[in-house]
């Protein structure tokens, strides 16, 4: 017992930062309360993207109440995006093939859209600031999978950055094994942020694509873990989860992507002053079509501004 106490005292003495790093936030993310954009991705059965909808076709539920749309818009809009990269060690052999994604990705961007690039690992690095170009910068070549895994960090910190885009239109696409080793925030703290910025999230599994019977049972746990991880987080924000990329499906996973978030419907809607408490609030879009899919963020929480 003795032995015990006196290891847990070491602890707190020895480190001290660790013990707190989870509940400090370097980089608080300060967000308009005023107003909350809800983006909506339409489908048909077949999963194709429905466009000319009219205002009056959709409704706004907050909380299971209606709520007034107080803006509306259908047209192609610009966006801007953050491409995080995974190059921790568990990315080995694999970063070469998230590099080439990120690269086809910037081929279908337009001229006014704008993308951000990011790696992680065992910290947070901006290798690319925003830009319109479809080029990457030579830095990114360089890259190499090192390190434990800050998924929850870098989500967090793409949302700081696209919390300050004049765009209405945001997402964060993230190419990892979706594995989390070393985050000082959760992975619910993460998506919060990412919906208070307005962002969707598009993640696409890294992981390598292997043939089942040759993994161990724990193997197959952690890959099914860590997708879920990914499709969590796209479900939850509006975004969609790709599955293990490869050629022509992944070269046509981001050919949509891009599509969608240029031809989404966009409603903005002014909270309630009850609403500005901190707390979560669901949000429901709903269509008078019944055959038509609607996918969009799962809620907000925002507080009035100090």
């Amino acid at each position: 017992m003795i032995r015990i106490r006196f290891a847990l005292i070491c602890l707190f003495v020895l480190f001290p930062t660790l013990l707190s790093a989870q509940d400090e936030d370097p980089t608080p993310i300060k967000i308009d309360s005023s107003i909350v954009v809800v983006n909506v991705t339409v489908t048909d059965t077949k999963g194709k993207q429905v466009s000319g909808l009219k205002r009056s076709q959709f409704k706004l539920l907050i909380d299971g109440k209606e709520h007034e749309i107080s803006s509306f818009a259908a047209e192609s809009t610009p966006f801007a995006v953050v491409i995080l990269l995974d190059t921790s060690g568990s990315m080995e052999q694999r970063v070469s093939l998230a590099r080439s994604a990120a690269i086809q990705f910037l081929d279908g961007l337009r001229i006014d859209d704008f993308v951000s690039v990011y790696n992680f690992d065992s910290k947070i690095s901006q290798v690319q600031d925003f830009s319109s170009s479809r080029d990457l910068q030579p830095r990114v070549y360089d890259l190499k999978a090192e390190g434990i895994t800050l998924l929850n960090d870098a989500i967090y910190e793409a949302a700081a950055a696209l919390a300050k885009r004049p765009e209405k239109r945001k997402a964060i696409v993230i190419l990892s094994d979706g594995g989390d080793t070393g985050s000082r925030r959760s992975a619910e703290k993460a998506l919060k942020a990412a919906l208070s910025a307005d962002a969707a999230i598009y993640t696409v599994d890294m992981s390598p694509n292997e043939n089942e019977r040759q993994m161990s049972q724990k193997e197959k746990t952690e890959k099914l873990q860590n997708q879920g991880v990914l499709k969590n987080f796209a479900a939850k924000s509006g975004g969609t989860f790709v599955p293990a990329p490869g050629g022509f499906a992944l070269r046509e996973s981001f050919k949509n992507i891009v599509a969608e978030l240029g031809k989404q419907f966009t409603l903005v809607f002014e909270p309630d002053a009850k609403m500005l408490d901190g707390k979560w609030h669901k949000i429901e879009v709903k269509i008078e079509n019944p055959e038509l899919i609607v996918r969009t963020r799962e809620g907000f929480n925002t507080q009035k501004p100090k």
